[in-house]
């Protein structure tokens, strides 16, 4: 080795995943550890330099949330898309609604039955899903759940029976909605932090998007060439969709192989069982005017069902400001729980205003305004739960546990009011009466958890 008119000194440090070698007054030339005598380093300098040397080849960091880039946002783009094809579908449902009530000559309740088992199964699956994303099977699950997701859509053109639909678009499609949903969600939350809240509200905005394209065409199409056709355009649309997230879809963290399906120690937070009661209470009333705005319209106010269908598309479409702008007060101002607070306290409020609509502009502005805020109930529970989650390797299995949890507020909130509808002669009075209390009683307990969480502190964010 060329010798210096200065001792050579070696320090490693660390910082994050790299390491820096400091030298004193060397040439400007680097240092090849092969030419070095190491009689002249100290026992203890090289044993660090090869510690933080192999700490620096170890693949199995994946260091901090990237929190933006390309890639990043390209996985945004990827959820936007399955939530479109999920969500988005199903929040079209109160056309299927109106259009299966009338056809297969069944009651609301049994009609809502196939969109709550769909929802239900959403959910139900994600404690499964979740754990298999966590494995390292994320690929493998999602190719599963488009292919279902596309099957169902395609098998649902040819029902003509109730039991045809509740098996195709109730069971199959549901399956594969679950299977693709809750991974994805829990992916896009391991390249966020300080923008989860944002990133998660654009994922979110798919329910709307697609919410807005399927009625779109079911508006153009179902009364030109059919129910059979116009199911089938949307299947091609979901399967346009499913291509590309598959040639886009990204793991970041890796797989952690051992895990059971249920983290039952998540349970012993106080925070963390009021949050989970609150949201299986606020959906066990959302959906009911996704639903049923379609019928009530038709039923109450006297219109017919192209201007109905209108009507669910306002709903449909204001959820893209309604999921964007409560994610950003969420992260710049509020914070996820905060501000989901005061939205599942509006929509309850809201419903209860819906009873005293009797006119068509007054259904109209109830559409907006609920459409706002039923939809940023919806966007804002991932990143709520994610704030509650430290550990990112045990996010998929958390997120899918609550999810779980609130799948049986999801399957039965829409027959409960289907039930009351029958109930109360074709009247919308008692289901109204059930969807704003049983989400007022959410929001106490969401800000239960809060209190439990962070004190009495009102202007503390949480």
């Amino acid at each position: 080795m060329a010798h210096h008119s200065e001792q050579v000194s070696l320090g490693s440090t660390v910082h994050g995943s790299q390491t820096s070698i400091h030298s004193k007054d060397v040439s400007t030339q680097s240092i090849n550890p092969s030419t070095i005598d190491q009689n002249e380093i100290p026992t203890e300098k090289l044993e660090q330099a090869s510690l933080h040397t192999s700490a620096v080849a170890d693949p199995s960091d994946p260091g901090p949330p990237p929190d933006g880039g390309l890639r990043a946002w390209t996985q945004v783009l990827v959820g936007h898309l399955v939530v479109f094809n999920s969500w988005g579908y199903i929040s079209s449902y109160g056309v299927f609604q109106a259009y299966y009530t009338t056809t297969l000559k069944q009651s609301p309740s049994d009609i809502s039955w196939v969109g709550s088992v769909q929802i239900f199964l959403i959910y139900f699956l994600s404690t499964f899903s979740g754990r298999a994303m966590d494995a390292g099977y994320y690929r493998h699950v999602i190719t599963a759940g488009l292919s279902l997701q596309v099957l169902g859509v395609f098998m649902t053109s040819l029902s003509t029976k109730y039991w045809q639909l509740f098996l195709a678009q109730g069971i199959c499609q549901g399956l594969g909605d679950g299977l693709v949903f809750c991974p994805t969600v829990a992916l896009i939350s391991t390249y966020f932090v300080k923008n989860r809240a944002v990133a998660i509200a654009f994922i979110a905005s798919g329910f709307a998007t697609g919410g807005t394209v399927f009625p779109i065409i079911a508006r153009q199409l179902l009364y030109k060439i059919g129910f059979a056709w116009t199911i089938r355009i949307m299947g091609f649309v979901i399967l346009a969709n499913a291509a590309v997230i598959l040639s886009l879809a990204r793991v970041r963290i890796p797989p952690r192989k051992t895990g059971p399906f249920i983290e039952w120690g998540a349970f012993k937070d106080p925070a963390y069982v009021l949050f989970s009661a609150g949201m299986l209470c606020a959906f066990l009333g959302v959906y009911f005017a996704y639903y049923y705005i379609a019928p009530f319209a038709e039923d109450v106010i006297g219109i017919s069902s192209t201007s109905s269908l209108n009507l669910l598309l306002v709903l449909n479409a204001i959820g893209v400001p309604g999921r964007i702008v409560p994610a950003i007060l969420a992260d710049r101002f509020l914070g996820p729980v905060n501000t989901i607070i005061i939205f599942v306290s509006l929509s309850g409020i809201l419903i209860y205003c819906w009873a005293a609509v009797s006119s068509l502009g007054g259904l109209w502005a109830f559409s907006l305004v609920y459409g706002f805020f039923g939809a940023g109930v919806q966007s804002l529970f991932p990143p709520a739960l994610a704030s509650l989650t430290t550990d990112l390797s045990k996010l998929g299995i958390r997120v899918g546990m609550v999810f779980s949890i609130i799948s049986i507020g999801c399957l039965c909130g829409s027959p409960i009011a289907g039930a009351l509808i029958e109930k109360n002669n074709g009247g919308y009075l008692y289901a109204q009466i059930f969807g704003g209390t049983i989400m007022l009683v959410g929001a106490l307990l969401l800000a239960g958890g809060r209190i439990v969480r962070t004190g009495l502190h009102v202007r503390r964010r949480s």
